[in-house]
């Protein structure tokens, strides 16, 4: 279930999106298996986090540029973008309490 806190980003509108305040982007596919596991979770973090910062999910499939202007090399590779720059960069399925302290200390 996607709720309407968490923005689908595509190479138009992602560099807009992040250019300003805190920003969680998901960089995930729909055939990876522990990305599913993370989407749920991140949901999570946007419906606690309100709107306080932004959450994003950016499909590596559909965003290639994004995906490699940031290195991405596995999925899921959550970064957190404070007004455009990178400050916290996570690979693999991290838990809710992680990613939530993550953006309030860059709030």
């Amino acid at each position: 279930m996607m709720t309407d806190k968490v923005l689908n980003l595509t190479d138009a509108d992602f560099a807009e999106t992040i250019g300003s305040g805190v920003t969680l982007v998901d960089f995930w596919a729909p055939w990876c298996g522990p990305c599913m596991m993370q989407g749920p979770i991140v949901e999570q973090v946007a419906e606690k986090i309100e709107d306080r910062a932004k959450v994003a999910k950016v499909n590596v499939d559909e965003a290639q540029p994004v995906a490699a202007e940031y290195g991405v090399r596995s999925i899921p590779t959550i970064i957190i973008f404070k007004d455009g720059e990178v400050v916290e960069q996570f690979v693999g399925v991290q838990q809710e309490d992680i990613l939530s302290a993550a953006i309030e200390c860059n709030l």
